[in-house]
């Protein structure tokens, strides 16, 4: 598993305006740190990304919300209280400090909160949101082990945390909770029932 000595760098990484890919209980995820707009444009070229395609915020846990989102509705902290830390993404009225870059130029926020416990290690050691997009380039399949982000990026990486396969296997299920009524956007582990 992943060492304390290696958060640690990878958390020197994000704060220096690199790129850390980490696993998730889902993919692996491409991170910078969400609030460095330099560090944010790394990961839309490292993918091969549009800049108008959101990318989703990691956060440690459901406390963070309100430093990326306002207007939050009371079903957020019932998904949150229910799935949170797991496999599930919100989708919020974004705070005004979010940049643009997260969000693709629209309103919404995407958040999530992770269970796998190196994705939880980096996000509490870091204490700030991680935007991170699946470890692809865009258009091609899901990174599942830090083997394939390795073999994806090469040196475009400035750190992999390798904390073995992902379970799920999946993108995270999306529901947005910005407008007037909830919407399921994105099917995954967290089924609609």
């Amino acid at each position: 598993m992943v060492s304390d000595k290696e958060i640690k760098n990878a958390v020197a990484v994000l704060r220096a305006g690199g790129l850390v890919a980490f696993p998730t209980e889902t993919v692996y995820g491409l991170g910078a740190d969400a609030a460095n707009p330099e560090a944010l444009k790394k990961v839309f070229a490292a993918k091969g990304r549009p800049h108008d395609h959101p990318l989703i915020v990691h956060i440690a846990d459901a406390v963070q919300l309100a430093n990326w989102a306002r207007d939050i509705p009371p079903a957020a902290g019932k998904l949150a209280k229910k799935f949170w830390p797991g496999p599930l993404t919100i989708i919020l009225r974004r705070a005004a400090s979010v940049s643009d870059l997260v969000t693709g130029g629209q309103d919404p926020v995407a958040l999530r909160v992770p269970s796998h416990p190196v994705a939880q290690a980096l996000l509490r050691t870091f204490g700030g949101g991680i935007a991170a997009p699946s470890a692809n380039r865009f258009g091609r399949v899901s990174a599942t082990t830090a083997a394939h982000v390795r073999s994806e990026f090469g040196d475009a990486v400035d750190c992999v945390l390798d904390g073995g396969a992902a379970d799920v296997g999946i993108e995270s299920t999306i529901v947005d909770l910005s407008g007037a009524k909830p919407t399921l956007l994105r099917p995954g582990w967290v089924t609609a029932a």
